[in-house]
């Protein structure tokens, strides 16, 4: 009888701990809970980045051949959302933006809080693409959410003098770093 009397005693405190332990889990997850709806909250407030929040650049890149490194910096005093990639016209007589390389779509927009950068990475010309011409400048607009432009268009002076664009031109999405932007 003392054998059952201990065993019943080990089984209640083991089912105490399980309980007490169940009973933290619950008020962490609740906390969390609260937590993860203030961050949401709180990143819906976020805007998108606009030519007029962000110092626009243009270098050309060492590595990969035929490719420049567009960089935006956030010059204001909050952060936004990089989305989608930029609407780029290379040359004062583009008809159209260059095409977005789907390949390259980052698993999450970019959020660019001040002083830090987003980077996109722009492939000008390869052997497979048609016609071709040196453009000197190119015109810059920044993407909402639903993919259409913020706000006005920055016109960049390309390094060099001029660059070669022919129907391969394409453009990545928003990075978060210059090495993932120059991968497309």
């Amino acid at each position: 009888m003392r054998t059952a009397t201990r065993f019943l005693s080990r089984s209640a405190a083991s089912s105490m701990v399980v309980a007490a332990a169940l009973a933290f889990v619950g008020v962490q997850a609740a906390g969390q809970t609260a937590t993860a709806a203030t961050a949401t909250k709180s990143a819906s407030t976020v805007a998108a980045c606009t030519a007029a929040n962000m110092k626009l650049t243009v270098t050309e890149a060492t590595r990969p051949v035929n490719h420049l490194l567009l960089k935006a910096t956030n010059t204001g005093a909050k952060p936004c959302y990089a989305y989608n990639a930029p609407l780029l016209k290379a040359g004062a007589d583009a008809q159209a933006p260059l095409p977005w390389a789907q390949e390259s779509v980052p698993q999450a927009v970019v959020l660019v809080k001040p002083g830090q950068s987003a980077y996109a990475g722009i492939l000008t010309y390869s052997p497979d693409g048609e016609g071709g011409g040196n453009a000197k400048t190119l015109g810059v607009t920044l993407a909402g959410k639903s993919g259409g432009a913020t706000g006005k268009e920055k016109t960049l002076t390309l390094p060099n003098g001029g660059t070669v664009f022919n129907s391969a031109a394409t453009v990545s999405y928003w990075q978060d770093n210059a090495a993932d932007a120059l991968v497309w």
